[in-house]
């Protein structure tokens, strides 16, 4: 499995705060969606999440997302070894994803840029 990056999963308070810090952090624009009723803002390596509490109780429980290049392969890839995948791999905006529990109970979510077939 291929993986291409990182991305640190932030839940704030105050989104439109958040992301005028990180935009001016980075110089990077959000790129903004929607997602089970949270509003989510992309920028850089940051990926900002506000919403309701129970969504964000949920999705706190995910210690990153890892940017891989195919969501299968990564599937076949944890399943191998002996992680768990709990979701996915499902179509998100900016691709596929999955979520998975490693056997030392860390949880991630893995995503990729490939259109859904």
């Amino acid at each position: 499995m291929e993986i291409l990056g990182t991305t640190l999963r932030i839940c704030v308070d105050d989104l439109e705060a958040a992301v005028a810090f990180y935009e001016g952090l980075t110089g990077t624009p959000a790129l903004r969606f929607e997602r089970g009723g949270v509003s989510v803002a992309a920028i850089s390596c940051f990926l900002l999440m506000s919403g309701p509490e129970p969504e964000l109780e949920v999705l706190r429980k995910v210690s990153a997302t890892i940017a891989v290049k195919d969501v299968d392969e990564a599937h076949a890839a944890l399943t191998r070894v002996g992680a768990r995948v709990v979701a996915g791999p499902v179509p998100t905006p900016a691709g596929r994803n999955l979520i998975a529990l490693h056997p030392d109970g860390s949880v991630f979510e893995y995503v990729d840029r490939n259109a859904a077939v």
